[in-house]
């Protein structure tokens, strides 16, 4: 069996540089973007193993003692809402629901920092037996990740059949209340043709799809710009069953999706352009892995070890420092069409959605 690394960066940064930073408590960075939206990954599993995520075989483990603990993020989480401006927080992996203290998590942050919005990206397998349980700890809504309601071609995707699970999740989340549900669809080149019967499907269901070009992150390492499915090529499938009428983003202008009424609305399609219309100049978001590293940027190596940090006996003021610096030193944009251009060592998997 061939084993695939997570994808830890060789180097590890420590005390980022502050020089010219501004006298603010807030998630700043060089170019004038703050971060407001915090992705907690909890663990590097998952039930299933989509192609453009994850090998076959699965990543590696993360050892237990490396995890961040429940207490752990509790309260960085907390930290994060009331000394660094976080107004939402969302746990990812991973699949969130392998772990069995998910329920622990969320109530924990729930109970310190009951106004700020907790949500969940999750690809909704056994979603049904633990919804009930996720509302009561104070989740909010989630995402969930399903790029076709083709069970063929759903198993293909994640090489597991369990579409049926997926669904039964996604109905169960929106009888309990976790709402909006918004389905996100990554777009493969093999999955294109049933777009239209994805959205057709989500109009029925109540859900607010979201499609999303492929991004360099996979474990398998087979991305290439030439094989992606592009918005403007969604755009013409979808547009043979649904007009659609380009409603820009609506709600919020560092939302990633651009929305498109379907057929006059008020159902909204929408697209997340990563690759082709990056929306790196209005990104908000701040990120920790599930062993405990802080990230500015999907497509950046920089790393910062909080979890040795908090371990060692740290107070939150320095904690603080530390993320502040690392948000400081954050990239312009991902550079994906820039010359040279190389993946991050970390996949999507081992960073968190």
């Amino acid at each position: 069996m061939r084993l695939v690394e997570v994808g830890i960066p060789k180097v590890r940064h420590r005390g980022p540089a502050l020089d010219g930073r501004p006298d603010t408590s807030d998630l700043v960075d060089r170019f004038g973007r703050v971060a407001r939206d915090l992705r907690v990954s909890i663990t590097e599993k998952c039930s299933l193993r989509c192609v453009y995520c994850m090998p076959e075989e699965g990543l590696p483990p993360i050892p237990r003692e490396q995890l961040l603990t429940v207490e752990e993020i509790v309260r960085l989480v907390v930290l994060a809402v009331r000394e660094l401006g976080v107004r939402e927080v969302r746990f990812t992996g991973g699949e969130p629901l392998m772990r069995h203290d998910l329920e622990r998590i969320v109530a924990g942050c729930h109970e310190q920092v009951p106004e700020t919005p907790l949500s969940m990206t999750t690809n909704g397998i056994g979603l049904q037996h633990r919804a009930r349980g996720l509302v009561a700890a104070g989740l909010q809504r989630v995402n969930v990740s399903l790029d076709t309601v083709d069970r063929e071609g759903f198993a293909r995707l994640t090489r597991r059949d369990r579409l049926d699970s997926a669904l039964a999740g996604i109905r169960t989340a929106r009888e309990v209340g976790l709402a909006p549900i918004k389905v996100n669809a990554v777009l493969m080149r093999h999955t294109l043709t049933n777009a239209a019967d994805l959205l057709q499907w989500c109009l029925g269901e109540g859900c607010e799809l979201r499609f999303i070009e492929e991004m360099p992150l996979g474990a398998d390492r087979e991305w290439a710009r030439s094989n992606m499915v592009t918005a403007a090529e969604l755009l013409d499938v979808l547009g043979t069953r649904f007009t659609l009428t380009e409603a820009g983003r609506r709600e919020d202008p560092s939302a990633p999706a651009e929305g498109w009424l379907v057929d006059g609305g008020p159902a909204v399609v929408g697209i997340i352009a990563t690759v082709t219309r990056n929306f790196c100049g209005s990104c908000d978001r701040t990120r920790l892995t599930a062993d405990g590293m802080l990230r500015s940027c999907l497509f950046s190596d920089q790393e910062f070890d909080v979890r040795q940090v908090l371990r060692s006996g740290a107070d939150d003021a320095e904690i603080a420092n530390l993320w502040r610096g690392a948000m400081w030193n954050k990239w312009a944009g991902h550079g994906i069409d820039a010359e040279g251009f190389a993946p991050p060592e970390r996949t999507m998997g081992a960073i968190g959605g």
